[in-house]
């Protein structure tokens, strides 16, 4: 297991990370994917003190994790962070004419992780935004959703991080039960679709 005794661990990104938790509270994970992931892994390596810590915002962009970095990340001192974000970088081009461009996109992804290395050298685990088409016009976002996954991919090299091809293995899962049951709405998931994450994150440490 890729992950040491005593590390902090981080969760950050928009609402599929939040899930519904208690900003007042640093100890509460949400009901989503941070909680899976800590339970299980605490389950499995119960002799590893693991501190986790779920800083998910929902309806966040790459710029809001940006404006609050300092605070939401390198204050903490992780020794691991995992990021999940980039659909709201999408979805406001659709919903509210408020589009995001890959530059833009890429040049903030870029100087989080620059602080994450420059500041931390933490541990880096990035997850690419996806999404599942049940509307018609959630089929028209990969024109820019994909140029975006490009762009965390390519990251995640330079960075020399964890990958998790979040868009891959939700299209695999969707081969095997409509897009409806890992995605209700085709960008947050249901129970089953946030153990799906997790399963593939406690994988990826070598935790399963």
């Amino acid at each position: 297991m890729l992950i040491e005794d005593n590390a902090i661990v981080l969760f950050q990104g928009d609402s599929v990370t939040d899930a519904g938790r208690d900003y007042n509270n640093d100890a509460d994970l949400g009901l989503g994917y941070p909680m899976i992931t800590a339970s299980w892994l605490s389950a499995a390596h119960p002799a590893k003190n693991i501190r986790f810590i779920n800083k998910g915002v929902s309806g966040n962009r790459v710029k809001d994790l940006k404006e609050r970095w300092m605070r939401d990340c390198i204050a903490l001192k992780p020794t691991w962070v995992s990021i999940l974000i980039g659909i709201n970088d999408c979805w406001r081009r659709y919903d509210s004419d408020d589009p995001t461009s890959v530059e833009k996109f890429e040049s903030d992804y870029r100087y989080i992780l620059q602080e994450v290395k420059t500041q931390l050298n933490a541990n880096l685990i990035i997850c690419e935004p996806f999404v599942l088409p049940v509307t018609k016009e959630q089929a028209k976002w990969r024109e820019d959703l994909d140029p975006k996954i490009h762009a965390v991919r390519k990251l995640a090299r330079e960075f020399n991080a964890i990958f998790l091809p979040l868009d891959g293995i939700f299209a695999q899962a969707a081969a095997q039960r409509e897009p409806s049951f890992w995605l209700p709405d085709g960008v947050h998931p249901s129970p089953a679709g946030h153990a799906l994450i997790a399963q593939s994150w406690l994988r990826a440490v070598e935790a399963l």
